[in-house]
């Protein structure tokens, strides 16, 4: 028989299972506290484990509002206040389905603000790097009408229209680039691993070797021993191109070349002018004064040319000219777009003639980009097989030279 307890040296009895049973601590300042429950160690591991765990699979990076998430939130209010729900209770109800959780954020603040007093455009225009002075007008003009839920869904067209003609453009652009990625690709591969081996058999020949093939074996012998610098020197390069783009005068020298490209430069002109036309139309329709009108238009006008060119106009139109004597005096805006516009002002009709322009424009762009999609595809191919090419040929004719001679001797 086992007893709960040993004697110790001086024969007294001492009851270590009443300890281990009241939880391992002795009367002595808890020496016996290494004595656990059974299990209680392997269970503390697993509940630290889980609460890692579930610390990882909570952690991710989020970033500000995107242009979707705008465009997710102006249909969503528009719906709500149509549906007769105070503005208030709409934001509290967007904020907690956002997933992103600083747009959650910042729609907490936007009501808190609204619940103090502001108007909803003033608590738009708290958050600047957010929602655009065209957003923010667009707002003010319908608190003043008492139309936001019909503004709210004009917005969520506008939004959507040129979300539709950012992914066109991307769209278009997929194909050469992914042409030239594999072009660039295919080129290394063959100075890296295969020039090489013919390295080689040309070895003490190379008063028989082409030009371009002594300028491959130069090339991949640079490639080889200088690759660690190789690669952060196109870093550096990328990353001063876009610092200089960046920059004032970067900005304005980009914006004059993309407007010059042959094959671009038609793309690049529809884009601004519908993008410029459609906002005018959307404001115009709002009931925005013309003056802000037309400087929101130079804002969102995505070319340094284009802002300088309204901004030209905003100041002829506040001394009391019309916009078309303005724009015909700029190249940048065609001329049947300015007898159109002309038409509109003096029939009193801008808002309509201004959304018709803007389709017009909106569908020729459409068509300009399948066909820069359609002359693009062929010359990245042309390209890509004259490099192969021209690598091939620069290995295959040395082989051909030096057997002629072999043969002639």
């Amino acid at each position: 028989m086992f007893d709960d307890g040993f004697r110790d040296s001086g024969g007294s009895f001492v009851d270590v299972g009443l300890e281990q049973r009241s939880g391992g601590q002795s009367s002595s300042d808890g020496q016996m506290s290494g004595f656990e429950k059974p299990g209680q160690e392997s269970k503390d591991v697993r509940e630290n484990q889980k609460g890692a765990l579930q610390k990882i699979s909570d952690f991710r990076v989020e970033f500000g509002p995107g242009a979707k998430d705008i465009l997710h939130f102006t249909s969503q209010l528009a719906v709500m206040v149509r549906a007769g729900i105070s503005l208030t209770d709409c934001l509290e109800s967007i904020g907690q389905q956002q997933q992103n959780k600083k747009f959650a954020a910042i729609i907490g603040r936007i009501k808190s603000r609204i619940e103090s007093g502001q108007s909803f455009s003033q608590a738009l225009a708290e958050f600047p790097e957010v929602f655009s002075n065209l957003y923010i007008n667009m707002v003010a003009a319908a608190e003043i009408s008492g139309s936001l839920s019909s503004m709210l869904q004009k917005l969520a067209e506008y939004l959507d229209t040129e979300a539709e003609t950012r992914s066109q453009i991307k769209a278009a652009m997929v194909y050469p680039i992914i042409i030239a990625i594999m072009a660039i690709v295919v080129t290394i591969f063959l100075l890296v691993f295969v020039l090489p081996r013919f390295t080689m058999i040309f070895a003490g020949k190379e008063e028989y070797l082409p030009g371009p093939t002594k300028f491959l074996m130069a090339s991949s012998a640079f490639v080889r021993s200088w690759w660690f610098l190789i690669i952060p020197a196109i870093a550096a390069s990328l990353w001063g191109f876009f610092y200089f783009v960046g920059t004032k005068v970067g900005r304005g020298w980009w914006d004059r070349t993309k407007l010059r490209l042959p094959i671009i430069r038609t793309l690049c002109r529809c884009l601004y002018i519908t993008r410029c036309l459609h906002t005018m139309g959307v404001l115009t329709r709002a009931g925005v004064p013309i003056l802000n009108t037309i400087s929101i238009t130079a804002q969102i006008s995505g070319n340094v040319l284009y802002r300088n060119m309204w901004l030209v106009v905003y100041e002829d139109v506040r001394q009391g000219k019309k916009i078309a004597s303005s724009l015909n005096r700029c190249p940048l805006m065609p001329g049947d777009v300015v007898q159109m516009i002309r038409s509109g002002e003096e029939s009193g009709t801008m808002s309509d003639v201004l959304r018709d322009v803007s389709d017009f424009y909106a569908r020729k762009l459409k068509t300009v980009i399948k066909a820069v999609t359609s002359m693009i595809e062929p010359i990245m191919i042309i390209i890509m097989g004259f490099l192969v090419g021209f690598i091939a040929m620069s290995i295959i004719l040395p082989i051909f030279k030096m057997s002629s001679i072999v043969m002639g001797k």
